[in-house]
């Protein structure tokens, strides 16, 4: 009564849109390495150029869970997943945006900073939505996404092959906003 409506097994839907956050986010991540052959030739990068690349990535993924997760405590997973996912996708946008080594480094650093926030918020609405009996195999179901998103990565080589790795970075970055569309509409806190 008073006004809430039930849904039929809502909190599989929200496993579902957490696998699929996770997915784009492995997406985003991978796709400066499955793009690293073109780019290597194009940027003239030497090993030790990429490899700062990708310091700056996982210097700030492994600097910000910890804030991340402070976020989500704070402001909730409805909203700070939607924050971090819309920080990552622009942030994967803005890498078309990179001319050369330090470019790349800085927009790899935002995205890395702003991916930290999937598992927090991934985890805490899983603890607000599944009883305890079904939490590991919801936290499985949404953690697949991580495999899957290596699985599909190729499309964004695909994209660059046909339109250039510039609008590779762009597309993989706009399907967050798509799923932010879904998300807006597809989670509420349990309360509700």
């Amino acid at each position: 009564g008073g006004g809430r409506r039930y849904i039929p097994n809502l909190r599989w839907w929200i496993c579902g849109l957490l696998f699929f956050a996770t997915t784009i986010n492995y997406v985003d991540r991978q796709s400066l390495s499955v793009l690293k052959t073109m780019l290597e030739k194009q940027m003239n990068w030497s090993e030790a150029d990429y490899g700062w690349i990708q310091f700056a990535f996982t210097a700030a993924y492994a600097a910000f869970p910890s804030i991340a997760g402070r976020v989500m405590d704070t402001v909730g997973v409805k909203a700070g997943l939607a924050i971090a996912l819309v920080a990552w996708s622009t942030m994967s946008m803005l890498t078309a945006l990179a001319r050369g080594t330090i470019g790349f480094a800085v927009a790899r650093f935002f995205l890395g900073a702003a991916e930290a926030g999937n598992f927090p918020a991934s985890i805490k609405a899983i603890g607000q939505w599944f009883p305890h009996r079904e939490r590991a195999l919801a936290t499985g179901l949404f953690n697949s996404g991580t495999n899957v998103g290596v699985m599909v990565s190729f499309i964004t080589v695909l994209i660059a092959e046909h339109f250039g790795w510039q609008f590779a970075f762009i597309a993989i970055g706009a399907i967050g906003f798509i799923w932010l569309f879904f998300w807006k509409i597809g989670f509420q806190p349990p309360d509700k």
